[in-house]
């Protein structure tokens, strides 16, 4: 499949409890529900727990992310955007990139796993566990950060 790596880094094993937030803006529901349920069951394989912050759009994010930087050991970005007939779309994606990328860049531990797409038939592709699956992804992301995070504290 496109843009799917070979490369499987499986999970990182912890040996002190490990918190993560899934930060999503739920704009379309059922791309929502799959991205929270992708990345929740990836978390908890690793054995680290889960909280779903809610925010009204991709934009909103990375400022989320920062109020709640010490709470958690690591974050997991989700949402959809979809490309409209306007700029905006360029908007959203750069900005809320950007801004995960800043927190990352600050040391905080964050997968990026806002899904950035044409349409619908792209976003369920993305969204879709068995198929490209963005939040499992990004949530083993998050995880292998953490993990970096503490062997080099």
């Amino acid at each position: 499949m496109a843009g799917h790596s070979d490369n499987d880094l499986g999970l990182p094993e912890f040996y002190a409890p490990v918190k993560i937030a899934l930060v999503i803006a739920p704009y379309y529901t059922k791309i929502a529900q799959q991205q929270i349920a992708s990345a929740t069951k990836v978390v908890e394989s690793a054995g680290a727990s889960v909280e779903v912050i809610e925010v009204p759009g991709s934009l909103e994010v990375p400022t989320a992310i920062a109020f709640a930087g010490a709470a958690f050991d690591g974050f997991v970005a989700l949402g959809c955007v979809i490309r409209g007939r306007t700029s905006h779309y360029d908007v959203v994606v750069e900005q809320s990139a950007a801004g995960i990328m800043q927190l990352g860049l600050q040391g905080l531990c964050i997968g990026n796993g806002i899904i950035t797409v044409e349409n619908m038939e792209q976003a369920e592709e993305r969204a879709d566990a068995t198929r490209l699956d963005t939040a499992g992804g990004a949530a083993q992301a998050a995880l292998h950060l953490v993990a970096l995070k503490r062997r080099f504290a």
